[in-house]
């Protein structure tokens, strides 16, 4: 390896420096802060674990992004998490004992394969919260309301758009048209897409003027609150799981419509993210200057199936970092005081009781330069230890 490539970072690794380092901490503790607030009991599980126990309910996309390696002591085959929440499911499953509602919250290092997209990091740092022991739609609102609260924190909620779902829409239709594995996969793939052309080409080789054109509607049911009156008359004729749904998410938008009036809400029935995973509504806050989601979250009632406690769970996660970049504060840090170098003992008193009190004090060390660069210094002045400008 050539000496210039030492300090290279892998492709998407990131790093913080100063003081953008400072402000991520302060943010951690303010969003923890938040969340504590709110009566959430945090929790830090390890950054690894025996993969099987890594990945148990949360499907192949999460597999192929989860970094493996074998454990030196037990020949077992680990993974570096690429997800805190299952880690999440199994504490709420084996390592509490709470029969009813649990609220948990979490901040730590994850590490992907992948990065989510061309410019994203492969080791954001993921915060969230997560209920488990509740199934109502309460709880959701509980949740998204925390979101909501946690971008207002970083003051990235104004022009905020919320895009909400429901996996039980695509779930019912699939259903209905009794779609085998080869013909629901292309499907999803052309959903994904977006690909209208290809999609007229898919439904034609189905059988049912019905089902045609429920599927092929599906993609086109993405917009404001009203996407849902037109869905429930082009629908109307659906499995009731695909009205329940409907049903659910006009409660939900009316409800955060009158907790948050200046919220813009955005529907896309045919939203797939985390169809394995999820299994009611699925939410994404995104903001202009942003391409990708600054914070997702939804249903997965069946996540602690496999740790043998299915509980109702819902909740949402976020990228600190990335909340830290939107946010309209102003990074700043207080000006660092250099106090001259010796074994004074009024010299060191001084330096502590400013310590104690908040101050950022260093003291100089012997033909060291870099404490030129401080702005303020210590001095004796009239037997007292002041801080004065240099």
């Amino acid at each position: 390896m050539a000496l210039a490539d030492r300090w290279l970072l892998p492709d998407g690794v990131k790093e913080v420096l100063a003081p953008d380092a400072h402000y991520v901490e302060a943010l951690r503790r303010r969003m923890l802060d938040l969340y504590h607030r709110w009566g959430y009991e945090l929790v830090m599980p390890p950054l690894m674990e025996h993969l099987d126990s890594l990945l148990t309910g949360v499907g192949r996309d999460l597999d192929l992004n989860t970094f493996k390696l074998t454990d030196q002591l037990s020949g077992r085959t680990l993974g570096v998490r690429a997800d805190i929440t299952p880690q999440v499911a199994r504490i709420d499953a084996h390592r509490m004992h709470t029969e009813g509602v649990n609220r948990l919250c979490y901040c730590g290092s994850v590490l992907h394969t992948h990065p989510a997209q061309p410019l994203a990091s492969r080791n954001p740092t993921q915060v969230g919260a997560e209920i488990y022991g509740h199934a109502g739609i309460e709880s959701d609102l509980e949740v998204i309301s925390l979101m909501l609260e946690t971008l207002a924190e970083v003051k990235a909620d104004h022009d905020l758009s919320l895009d909400l779902g429901h996996v039980d829409i695509f779930g019912g239709l699939m259903a209905a048209a009794a779609l085998d594995g080869a013909q629901q996969a292309e499907y999803r793939d052309i959903l994904e897409r977006k690909a209208l052309p290809e999609l007229a080409q898919f439904v034609d080789t189905l059988d049912g003027p019905q089902v045609r054109g429920w599927l092929a509607e599906l993609p086109r049911m993405i917009g404001g609150v009203e996407v849902l009156a037109r869905a429930q008359q082009v629908f109307a004729e659906a499995p009731a799981q695909v009205a329940e749904a409907l049903q659910y998410l006009q409660r939900l938008a009316d409800t955060l419509q009158a907790r948050y009036p200046q919220l813009d809400l955005y529907f896309d029935l045919s939203e797939l993210r985390g169809y394995n995973y999820h299994t009611g509504v699925v939410f994404a806050a995104y903001v202009p200057t942003h391409g990708q989601a600054v914070a997702k979250g939804g249903r997965y009632d069946e996540i602690g199936r496999d740790f043998g406690r299915a509980r109702p769970a819902t909740g949402f996660s976020a990228d600190l970092k990335t909340l830290a970049e939107l946010s309209r504060e102003p990074v700043s840090m207080a000006p660092v005081v250099v106090a001259p170098a010796g074994e004074d003992e009024s010299l060191l008193r001084a330096i502590r009781d400013l310590r104690a009190q908040g101050e950022r004090v260093v003291q100089a060390l012997p033909g060291a330069a870099q404490e030129d660069a401080y702005s303020h210094q210590l001095v004796l002045r009239e037997g007292q230890w002041v801080i004065a400008k240099r």
